[in-house]
């Protein structure tokens, strides 16, 4: 049996990499999963791949920092699915730079990305959930729902040149630690993994040079690591390499599993031993 049978899930940035991941392993143990993304034609994609795989999902187009974004995406699930039982806030990405050269959009485009979004996204979503809960305690059932938000090890340790993003994801702790105490109640355990290096488009060494970026909504936004500092990160990590992006979403469907019902305001660091 599916240990994610009739369990619907919410899967930000899951048009491409970990987020894209996240949502197959979901759909894989039985999740029906509403896909979002910024860029419809990977949004789709991820779609089609759950569905040609057997599975059920649905794309919901859009950036999680919009005005109306988070109940648009929670609406989609109750519509098409009848209720959300999985939240994993995922969208994201850096925009580097050390402090005396960080602009406010810097600082402003990071913290409402990183921790106003999923603020937002679980503030919608808590009415659904709630009462869901209370009337299944009417009736005398427990079921647990899972939010698994995802935060990066800059955010436990901090790292030199992401003061915007560590910030962001420290902030993200401190909201998971308090929703796992304000939503106990409902049976819904709040938790978050903490990333250490993970094989994406963001890290490994771009093909076109040192200086390679990605637009996103009008910015450009410089990524990978250069193959030096790529191997010295490598001979850091205990394991000795980067994470996949399989292994990544593994972190997180643990959290989703029954198996997590005793586990709550955690964050879980998925580093390969590197913190």
């Amino acid at each position: 049996m599916n240990t994610l049978d009739g369990k619907v899930a919410l899967v930000s940035g899951s048009g491409r990499g970990i987020g894209r991941a996240i949502a197959l392993k979901l759909a894989a143990h039985g999740a029906r999963v509403v896909v979002n993304g910024l860029d419809p034609e990977r949004a789709e994609e991820t779609t089609g791949l759950i569905k040609s795989a057997g599975g059920d999902a649905i794309p919901v187009i859009g950036s999680v920092t919009d005005d109306g974004f988070a109940e648009r995406f929670v609406q989609a699930a109750v519509d098409t699915f009848g209720g959300v039982d999985i939240v994993v806030n995922n969208a994201g990405h850096p925009w580097d730079g050390v402090i005396q050269k960080m602009t406010d959009e810097q600082w402003d485009t990071i913290l409402d990305l990183h921790l106003k979004a999923p603020f937002r996204i679980l503030r919608a979503v808590q009415p659904v959930m709630s009462t869901r809960a209370k009337h299944e305690r009417a009736q005398g059932v427990q079921v647990h729902r899972k939010i698994v938000n995802v935060s990066s090890i800059s955010g436990v340790g901090g790292n030199a040149g992401q003061v915007n993003y560590a910030a962001a994801k420290a902030g993200l702790s401190g909201l998971t630690k308090t929703l796992a105490k304000e939503w106990a109640r409902y049976h819904i355990n709040v938790n978050a993994v903490a990333f250490g290096y993970i094989r994406t488009r963001l890290t490994t060494p771009p093909a076109t040079g040192p200086d390679s970026t990605i637009n996103v909504q009008g910015r450009e936004i410089r990524i990978g690591l250069n193959p030096d500092t790529m191997a010295g990160v490598e001979r850091l990590i205990p394991l000795g390499r980067m994470g996949t992006p399989e292994e990544a979403a593994g972190a997180v469907y643990l959290l989703c599993t029954p198996d997590s019902d005793y586990i709550t305001g955690e964050v879980l660091i998925c580093g390969g031993g590197y913190a």
